[in-house]
């Protein structure tokens, strides 16, 4: 059976995550397909999805009224797909938010998160991260990007900068604060992939 993974394709950098997943499945140790998630139907033939940055506002609320978030929560709640967040997608993972507003969110991590921690676009950076598991820093790019402020239960954090926690998982789950995208190098797929 092929491993899909579906990106969801709403808003944010979806070419980009569809690229970098489709370059790992060139390489022999991944198998698999990346596809992308545009209907609530799709989700049931998932193993993997990935919610890209964007604006959690707005994403949260097509993810509601098409139907597609609620799907997500069930499989959430059987424990039987993988999520990776990255920007506004993991901001949706989170259970609370530091700045409550109308976000309606997935609720996947026991983390909590602050939209817009940096502030506006022209205050996006990049910063060298040593994450768990990785021996060699990975080029942080950070764009309008969110802060995970707290982390409770089972939620593992997996990279930290002066500010706070940028980078978290917890079983199925990954929550990155960054765009590994936006970069050439496909650790984070690849880590992501060994979550499916």
């Amino acid at each position: 059976m092929t491993t899909t993974v579906g990106v969801l394709s709403i808003q944010g950098a979806v070419a980009e995550h569809l690229d970098s997943m489709r370059r790992l499945f060139t390489k022999p140790a991944y198998k698999g397909q990346a596809v992308l998630l545009r209907t609530p139907e799709q989700v049931e033939d998932l193993d993997g999805v990935i919610l890209p940055g964007g604006e959690s506002t707005t994403i949260s609320r097509i993810l509601e009224r098409s139907g597609i978030g609620p799907q997500l929560r069930t499989r959430i709640a059987n424990d039987d797909i993988a999520i990776m967040g990255t920007c506004a997608g993991c901001v949706l993972l989170a259970k609370t938010l530091a700045d409550p507003t109308k976000v309606t969110l997935l609720e996947a991590m026991d983390m909590e998160v602050r939209r817009n921690a940096f502030g506006r676009q022209k205050e996006s950076f990049e910063r060298p991260l040593q994450i768990k598991g990785l021996r060699k820093p990975f080029p942080g790019v950070f764009i309008r990007a969110p802060l995970i402020t707290r982390t409770w239960g089972d939620c593992e954090v997996l990279a930290e900068i002066d500010e706070g926690v940028v980078m978290a998982r917890q079983g199925k789950f990954l929550g990155v604060a960054f765009h590994p995208e936006l970069t050439d190098d496909l650790r984070i797929h690849q880590l992501f992939y060994k979550m499916l």
